[in-house]
Parts: structure tokens; C-alpha cells; sequence
């Protein structure tokens, strides 16, 4: 199984490529600029890895949520990329992608993501590590730090940026349950296509034309005072 992978959800621009089990990634932190750096990320990857979009088995994409402009891009890149290969698409959720790396990189079970939402809400989603993998528990949704779903009683991974943006509120609500923190992971491409894998191998694929955003706010271009 190859698997093309890019994320453009967050501040961090990520571009993998998965060959028969190797993976190959580049990762750039930037505030902007993902739209003109993505593509140049992908041509230099494709030549580390010695191997061509045509080898390709399908394009795993980090469907969101995270920045509107951000995620528009991803999808429209993967969109681009795979009508022009007439390759299928696997949507992989940024939060996944999150709880993955905690898995990957500190061997975490139960998993607390938050990410910053801007507007003083979090990105929230619970997830446990099944077979190596991040599993959601319960439903993905934007809201208050404080108001994030979790079992009073079980302790968890805390994962994500949101932890450390708003660390005041949900620290004093939480600290109880968090047995170990990483308020610095984002989103990688390396973690979607790991994500990807097993569902393209289920043919848990999508067409092109069905790659679609998800932002969790209904309306992401009005202020918080206008909501």
C-alpha cells in the first residue's frame, strides 16, 4: 500500500508519503503561505522517496477541523492532486491525526485532544488506542475549554494546543485526570497516513469529488459576538 498524505489544517504544513511500510515526511511550521509551499513540499518528498504520484495508491488528507483558510486548502490541493491522477481520497480528522502522534510518541491510551479554536473555544474529542490506533470515543466538537466531554473519574493523555492556550481553565477543572501532557502536538501528515492505511485497506476510500471540509463551527466566519 503507498499512500500520499498532506495536512494543511494548522500552523503545521505537512506533506508524507507511506511506500510499502516506509514512510517518508516533511513538516514546516508557518502562519501562512501553506497554498504556494505545499506543492514544492510534495515534488522534493516524491524524490526523496524515489517514487512518482502514479505509484500511488491513494491521496490521505486531513479533512479538518482547524483554520477555515487552512483547511479549504488541504482539500482543495488533494482535490487537484487526485482528479489528475485518478487516485481516491481518504479523509482523516486533524483531531485523529493529534491522538495518533500521543500514541506514536508517548505510547498514550486514552487520549484528551484540544485544540485551540480560536474565539476562546477548543477543538475536543476523546480517543483510545486500539490496536495502535486512535479510535474516537463519543463525537468531535468545538466549544468552551472548560465544557470538553469527559468522564469525571477516568484519567487520560491531555494532547493538543488547546491545553496550552487555555491551560488557566482547563487546568482547574481537569488536572485531576491528567496523568501526562503535550500541549505542543499538531496535526502531521506522517499520523494521517498511518490513520489512512487501515481504512484503504478496508477500501474505506472515497472519489475525489467527495473529499469535503469539516469545520465543527456551523458559521466560521462570524465573530464570537455575533454567534
Amino acid at each position: 500500500m503507498n499512500i500520499l498524505a498532506l495536512d494543511t489544517c494548522t500552523e503545521m504544513c505537512s506533506v508524507a508519503i507511506l511506500k510499502n511500510g516506509e514512510l517518508f515526511e516533511q513538516s514546516l511550521l508557518t502562519q501562512r503561505g501553506h497554498s504556494e509551499k505545499i506543492l514544492g513540499m510534495l515534488d522534493a518528498l516524491f524524490v526523496e522517496a524515489g517514487c512518482r504520484l502514479s505509484d500511488m495508491d491513494c491521496i490521505a488528507f486531513g479533512r479538518g477541523p482547524g483554520s477555515f483558510t487552512g483547511v479549504r486548502v488541504g482539500v482543495s490541493v488533494t482535490q487537484g492532486i487526485a482528479y489528475a491522477a485518478s487516485l481516491p481520497v481518504v479523509p482523516v480528522s486533524t483531531l485523529a491525526a493529534v491522538a495518533q502522534r500521543a500514541i506514536d510518541e508517548h505510547h498514550a491510551e486514552c487520549i484528551a485532544v484540544a485544540m485551540d479554536a480560536r474565539m476562546q473555544e477548543v477543538y475536543s474529542a476523546l480517543y483510545q488506542s486500539v490496536d495502535g490506533l486512535a479510535v474516537l470515543v463519543g463525537e468531535e466538537r468545538v466549544c468552551l475549554p472548560e465544557q470538553i466531554e469527559l468522564s469525571s473519574e477516568q484519567s487520560f493523555f491531555a494532547a493538543g494546543t488547546g491545553w496550552k492556550e487555555y491551560e488557566t481553565a482547563m487546568m482547574a477543572k481537569f488536572s485531576k485526570q491528567v496523568s501526562t501532557l503535550d500541549n505542543e502536538l499538531l496535526p502531521t501528515a506522517a499520523a494521517i497516513a498511518k490513520l489512512a492505511e487501515k481504512q484503504a485497506e478496508k477500501g474505506h476510500t472515497l472519489p475525489a469529488e467527495q473529499a469535503m471540509p469539516v469545520y465543527l463551527r456551523d458559521n466560521v466566519a462570524k465573530k464570537k459576538g455575533e454567534q
